[in-house]
Formats: structure tokens, C-alpha cells, sequence
């Protein structure tokens, strides 16, 4: 078991308002699996992948993770555990624009203090297989939205990591690049990546082998194989 929570429970709160995100969530998932999380605007899914991936913490409740317990771990523990464990892929890209698309995907080995020879080897591994090195000198801002979502992969990758954590990676997209994003997720799973992604779209959850429902913060259905269990 890669990822396994037990009553996860997070509460946003303000001076006026007390809003709880994520109910009581028992979540699992498996090594090798990919996961689709879906549910309405507001319903915990987003905040289901900051919590998974420790960007967030949480209020209740246990999250293990590689067999560790880390729901109580400080910051500099989380980010110790994100580093080569956790790629993450965002609707928005979170590209950097002083960057350029080399420097962009190397920024993770760099966090890792990996040796510049073998960095320069990885980061050219993940633009060719991204179809993006003719780009390599580039600026994100000089790039099409789908070549900046291909950049955002390579990076999410460049460490190999065993989870990749992909919220909306569709959503600024046109449907020719949306499919192509999924087609090269499709492949990263297949080749032993565990995948776990929030979307809107119910052609791309598809791509998963399980579907999570979330509702009002919790799990409400999921689908599996195309069968659902309540």
C-alpha cells in the first residue's frame, strides 16, 4: 500500500466561517494504480491531493504514506518526503517564467542536489520523451499551452517519482492536447508510475482503472472496473 488514509479530516476556518473540507476520508491506493478523483466544484478534491501530496496538513485523522506514518510531520519532514517520492502536474502549469524550459525541469534535481552530469542526462531523458527538447531553450511564455503542460510532466517525472499527483492537468487545455496529456499519463502509469488525478471531465477519469466520487468532502461512490461500490 503506496498511500492509506484513515478518517482524514480537514476544517478551513475564518473569524466567520468554519468549512469542513475533507469528512472523515478513508482512502487507499495501491502501488501501480491510477486513480481518478471526481466530484463537483467545492467538494474536497483538490484539497484530497494537497493533503496526499503533504502540502497540506490536516486536522484529524492518519495518512500513511510508503508505510509511514506522516499526518503529524512538520514541514521540513513533508518536503523531505515530497523530494523524489511525489510529481505533481497543475491545471495552471506553474511554470517558471525567468526559467527556461531546461531550467524549469532540472529544478527538481536541484532540490535533490543531484550531480550536474547526471542531472544534464535525466533532464534531456524527460524533454525527449515529452517531445519537447526542440523547446529547451525556450521560455514558458513563448510556448503553446499544450507545450507548457508537456514541460509540467517532464518536470513532475525528471526524479522518477513514485507517485504523480495531477490536478486538472486537461483543464486549460483544447481536446487534442488534453488527449495527448492523458496518453502520455496512460504510458507513465504503464510503466509502473502510481497516478492519482483530479478531473472534471468523465471521458478522461476513464483513463484510471478506479474512480472516486467525492461529495461534500467525503467519498461517496466509486467505480471500479465499471462496477460501483457505496
Amino acid at each position: 500500500m503506496i498511500i492509506q488514509t484513515s478518517n482524514l479530516t480537514k476544517i478551513y476556518r475564518t473569524e466567520e466561517i468554519e468549512t469542513t473540507a475533507l469528512n472523515n476520508v478513508n482512502f487507499k491506493v495501491e502501488e501501480g494504480e491510477f486513480v481518478s478523483i471526481m466530484g463537483p466544484s467545492g467538494c474536497g478534491k483538490s484539497t484530497l491531493l494537497n493533503v496526499v501530496g503533504l502540502i497540506d496538513t490536516i486536522d484529524n485523522g492518519e495518512y500513511s504514506f510508503l508505510g509511514k506514518e506522516v499526518s503529524k510531520f512538520n514541514e521540513r519532514q513533508r518536503a523531505n518526503v515530497r523530494k523524489g517520492n511525489i510529481g505533481f502536474i497543475f491545471q495552471s502549469f506553474n511554470l517558471i517564467d525567468e526559467l527556461t524550459v531546461y531550467e524549469n525541469v532540472e529544478l527538481p534535481l536541484l532540490y535533490l542536489k543531484t550531480p550536474a552530469a547526471e542531472r544534464k542526462e535525466k533532464v534531456n531523458a524527460a524533454l525527449e520523451r515529452m517531445e519537447i527538447m526542440h523547446r529547451r531553450n525556450h521560455f514558458p511564455q513563448q510556448l503553446s499551452g499544450g507545450q507548457q503542460q508537456r514541460v509540467a510532466v517532464a518536470r513532475a517525472v525528471v526524479a522518477n517519482p513514485k507517485v504523480i499527483l495531477a490536478d486538472e492537468p486537461t483543464g486549460n487545455l483544447d481536446s487534442k492536447n488534453g488527449d495527448e496529456v492523458m496518453s502520455i499519463l496512460t504510458q507513465l502509469n504503464e510503466g509502473g508510475t502510481t497516478i492519482i488525478m483530479v478531473t472534471h471531465s468523465p471521458t478522461y477519469a476513464e483513463y484510471g482503472n478506479r474512480v472516486v466520487h467525492l461529495f461534500d468532502g467525503k467519498i461517496v461512490t466509486e467505480n471500479l472496473n465499471g462496477k460501483f461500490h457505496v
